[in-house]
């Protein structure tokens, strides 16, 4: 079929005309203009439609990742799947994703400047395009959401609408040098190729040089590059502060002096601390529609959009093979606790962080795995006071940090806060349990301090009651601070930035050294 002109596209749609895998919107949406009061210029429309692309262009994601962790979360065992879906092409597997992945368009990541410029240009009675890789049925969520799309192509289960495929779609509906394209990767520069003008999303140098050479380049969106800090921002290095909870086996048992044994508690710190970073990235995939609507965690690498979703994909099974690897040099328990500790966070995850009241209990036992895990470094099961002590304590740090969120979100929405299944109403349940809970912990500390155990490791064992109101003092200190929502989130973390924490975390191990 000889190409057809763009005047003829828009005849055969002011008549309903569709064919193969183009979706007609609906043009008679009002365009949202760049600033209230603006209007429409009197000049002249350009008569060449503007075609732009959606994944890495008009989004900052793509919406294949995206599809598939949404369906991942529903359902882990869909895993199994993909292989077979992916057998049978891309376009195949695109629409299998896409039929079963339930993806919430009003909060992906969209370019406001690009946005903007579309705006104004829907406004100039310019004809716009969606043309998409991605399958049609996301590619009409996304036009149907923005309201600014004349015409969607897009991947319809049996052609991949990319590289020279969407350029013969284009060429086929407007002809050659008959369409502007607006873009952002090499595999388009063959549509480029073919259009008489190009914009470029966020080029590369070498791209941008290419670019030059294929066609015409009149407009160019860019924004910053990633730098090393934002590739090793997931893995959260500030976290594993509380990952030294893994040496209080080994200075609980007075054996600081055994080189052998630090040895192999610094491999399990660092073994630990690769498996919990991956983790942590695991977590931030699966939570980014609830980050994104989140005051301080939309700026998390992910869901902020500065880095690739395929980047977290390679990242968790990369983490957590190489912590495996470390941990094998540690101790074949050591390693059974570490994996157990991967059970836990994962199950965390994918299905208890969103059950209120079992996710604190969670979050607790993932803190005493830690110390679990340095006790099983170094071949010594930790006393039943300190296994004790620390199930009260981080008990009421994950209880904080709860509270924390719901008042953070409580900023946000109003009285209609919520944040992981806890309501604005049960912030005071919720500080009345982590109170509770963190004085328990004191009064452990206290009957441990009276007991003959205590008496045999400590000299002076009678100064180790000045810990209790230490704690007592930093515990009080924690939950005021939450309650004026200043809690930014981990309360560990947060303490190693706290003044008053810092200098109450001195005394206390001042104090037990003294006490020896």
């Amino acid at each position: 079929m000889p190409p057809a002109s763009a005047g003829a596209v828009l005849s055969a749609q002011r008549q309903g005309v569709s064919a193969g895998f183009v979706h007609r919107c609906n043009v008679d949406a009002k365009p949202i203009l760049d600033k209230p009061g603006s209007t429409a210029t009197s000049a002249e429309p350009d008569v060449h439609p503007l075609v732009v692309d959606l994944d890495g262009t008009l989004l900052r994601t793509d919406l294949l990742s995206e599809s598939l962790l949404v369906l991942l979360k529903r359902n882990p065992l869909y895993i199994l799947l993909l292989p077979f879906w992916l057998l049978k092409g891309k376009a195949s597997f695109k629409h299998e994703v896409a039929q079963r992945a339930s993806l919430d368009v009003r909060v992906l990541l969209y370019r406001e400047e690009l946005l903007n410029y579309l705006k104004r240009q829907r406004a100039q009675g310019r004809t716009l395009v969606l043309a998409t890789a991605s399958d049609r049925t996301i590619a009409q969520l996304v036009a149907g959401h923005l309201k600014l799309f004349d015409l969607v192509f897009a991947s319809d289960g049996i052609t991949n609408l990319a590289g020279e495929a969407k350029r013969d779609r284009l060429v086929s509906e407007f002809g050659a040098r008959g369409f502007d394209y607006v873009a952002n990767d090499r595999c388009d520069l063959v549509v480029w190729r073919s259009a008489r003008n190009g914009i470029v999303v966020n080029p590369s140098r070498g791209l941008q040089g290419r670019l030059a050479q294929v066609t015409h380049v009149v407009r160019i969106f860019s924004r910053r590059r990633q730098t090393l800090a934002d590739y090793l921002a997931p893995l959260r290095f500030g976290h594993w502060l509380k990952n030294l909870l893994i040496f209080v086996p080994l200075a609980a048992a007075h054996w600081i002096t055994e080189i052998a044994l630090w040895r192999k508690t610094i491999l399990a710190f660092l073994a630990f601390g690769l498996c919990a970073s991956g983790g942590y990235v695991l977590n931030d995939l699966f939570d980014l529609d609830s980050d994104r609507c989140h005051p301080e965690k939309r700026l998390r690498p992910f869901a902020a959009g500065n880095l690739p979703l395929v980047y977290g994909f390679a990242l968790v099974p990369g983490l957590l093979v190489l912590g495996c690897v470390i941990g094998v040099f540690v101790s074949p328990l050591f390693l059974t606790t570490l994996l157990a500790y991967l059970t836990l966070t994962t199950t965390y995850s994918l299905y208890v962080r969103r059950v209120v009241l079992l996710d604190v209990i969670f979050l607790a036992g993932l803190y005493t795995m830690r110390i679990l895990a340095g006790s099983a470094a170094i071949a010594i099961w930790p006393s039943q006071w300190l296994l004790a002590f620390s199930t009260f304590l981080f008990l009421s740090l994950a209880l904080v940090k709860r509270y924390g969120e719901l008042v953070t979100m409580r900023r946000v929405d109003g009285d209609q806060a919520t944040a992981r299944g806890y309501e604005l109403g049960d912030g005071e349940l919720l500080a009345s349990m982590g109170v509770a809970s963190g004085f328990l912990s004191v009064l452990v500390l206290a009957l441990y301090v009276d007991s003959d155990a205590a008496k045999r490791l400590y000299g002076h064992y009678e100064l180790m009651w000045l810990l209790c109101p230490l704690f007592l003092y930093w515990i009080s200190h924690i939950w005021l601070v939450a309650h004026r929502g200043k809690m930014p989130g981990d309360p560990v973390v947060f303490a190693t930035g706290d003044r008053v924490s810092r200098i109450l975390i001195a005394l206390m191990l001042i104090v037990a050294l003294l006490a020896l």
